[in-house]
């Protein structure tokens, strides 16, 4: 069975990473997302439990680079969640996660830097960084809303099932964090 794969296509990209619209209240390079339709980070959300299980991953557009890092990262976010005790707390949590310092294409720590292209100039690495900062925020704030039950204020089962799960045998983060 292969992995799932982006069907959003992009028009703009920053290095081989597709520049995809978002819909999202974070300021950032994005364009506006549509607002019927789903947005990358649905798309990150709804295939993430049965991508996570894969070793390897075809990348068939740009837009697959988008979804590889959304992935690894709800991996990270998962990681803070499974310590965390209420919805109000974990999405502090998300939002410090998500400006926390991170790693670009090119960077000596970047995890996947075989499949990522390195932003050719200054501008492009900020405009890249400001580009998955606003991914980060937007993601970790849905995730939350997905992750978290309403009634009980927990974090569901069915979600933190996967914080050991490695997609790809890659981690943003990390030996030891």
């Amino acid at each position: 069975m292969p992995a799932y794969h982006s069907s959003l296509e992009a028009s703009l990209s920053i290095g081989n990473m597709a520049l995809l619209p978002v819909n999202t209240n974070f300021k950032g390079p994005a364009p506006p997302g549509p607002q019927s339709g789903p947005d990358i980070i649905d798309e990150a959300l709804y295939y993430f439990k049965a991508n996570v299980f894969f070793k390897t991953y075809e990348i068939k557009s740009e837009a697959d680079r988008v979804l590889i890092y959304l992935t690894l990262y709800i991996t990270e976010c998962l990681k803070k969640l499974q310590k965390v005790q209420g919805k109000e707390q974990a999405k502090k949590d998300m939002k410090n996660l998500a400006i926390s310092n991170f790693d670009l294409p090119g960077d000596a720590r970047f995890p996947l830097n075989a499949m990522y292209q390195k932003p050719s100039s200054k501008q492009d690495a900020d405009q890249m960084r400001a580009y998955l900062l606003q991914l980060r925020q937007e993601l970790g704030q849905r995730l939350v809303e997905k992750v978290f039950d309403p009634q009980t204020e927990r974090p569901s089962k069915w979600w933190m099932c996967f914080v050991k799960r490695k997609f790809m045998d890659k981690s943003l983060s990390g030996p030891g964090q």
